[in-house]
């Protein structure tokens, strides 16, 4: 892990075993499947939900920066606190966490690396306790930043008429538009099947390991770096299907190759699939 560009940023199980009673730590528990918190969840831990607590329930968008506020605080979150996310599926939703909280300047996040997967096929203890945490005064963030690292549809258009770098982390099936979501999934209503023209298709899973862990850095490298030729000081976007995998992506871009300009597109192929008069590319 140390020849990681930030190693601090992704954190073992060993490691967090050790510092589950540490007062500056607060635990994030965000998966895919909401009810998992619930059969048992990591000592101390907090579950944010994606879609009712990171999204707004009107439009689609994020949470503004008040109610981000809200959020952590109720959660026993400050602006001190580091925060380590963790969940099912690998990541994916943790990372998706992970980069929501960037949107609004925290910067103390880390990422359990295996996720939860890990942490039962160890045998590590589960509890069904909710932890309640006094509520902390969390300041209102200035604004959301919604340039830094993250990605617009008028973004993605703009680098693939320009032959910048887009990377479609869905499965191949997706990309060449022979299937509009992946097999397991009910099917989110986009009307169109393919990818964004000038896009490179590198799989999320292509990034880790069988356990859920990420690949070393050397391998990360040969697959970025070297595979795609992207340098890491270009501009890059990352997209898949609603922007939860690609922010899996996007964590080990930014956080394990220390690319410097990476931004995640959460509208994804839902938007970009059903929007009007947009290029799709298909083999």
């Amino acid at each position: 892990m140390n020849d990681y560009a930030h190693p601090e940023a992704l954190v073992e199980t060993d490691w967090l075993t050790e510092h589950l009673n540490d007062p500056s730590l607060r635990i994030v528990e965000s998966n895919e499947d909401i009810l998992l918190y619930d059969t048992g969840h990591i000592a101390g831990a907090v579950h944010i939900d994606w879609r009712r607590d990171l999204q707004d329930q009107v439009q689609r968008d994020y949470i503004n920066p008040a109610q981000f506020a809200q959020l952590a605080g109720r959660n026993g979150i400050g602006k001190d606190t580091t925060v380590v996310f963790y969940g099912d599926k690998a990541n994916w939703w943790a990372a998706y966490a992970l980069w929501s909280f960037r949107l609004f300047g925290h910067e103390n996040v880390k990422l359990l690396n295996g996720g939860r997967m890990k942490w039962i096929a160890e045998g590590r203890p589960l509890t069904r306790e909710v932890p309640r945490y006094p509520n902390r005064e969390y300041p209102n963030p200035p604004a959301r930043d919604d340039s830094g690292i993250r990605a617009f549809k008028e973004d993605a258009l703009a680098f693939s008429n320009e032959g910048k770098a887009l990377i479609d982390i869905r499965l191949p099936e997706e990309f060449s538009g022979e299937i509009t979501h992946m097999p397991e999934y009910p099917q989110e209503g986009v009307l169109r099947g393919g990818h964004i023209p000038g896009a490179k298709n590198v799989p999320w899973k292509t990034a880790v390991n069988e356990d859920g862990t990420f690949k070393s850095a050397d391998e990360l490298r040969r697959i970025y770096t070297e595979g795609l030729g992207l340098n890491p000081s270009e501009e890059i976007i990352t997209y898949c299907r609603i922007g939860e995998r690609s922010s899996h992506t996007w964590f080990a871009l930014t956080y394990l190759l220390g690319y410097a300009k990476v931004r995640n597109y959460d509208g994804s192929w839902t938007e970009w699939g059903n929007s009007v008069r947009v290029p799709i590319a298909r083999p």
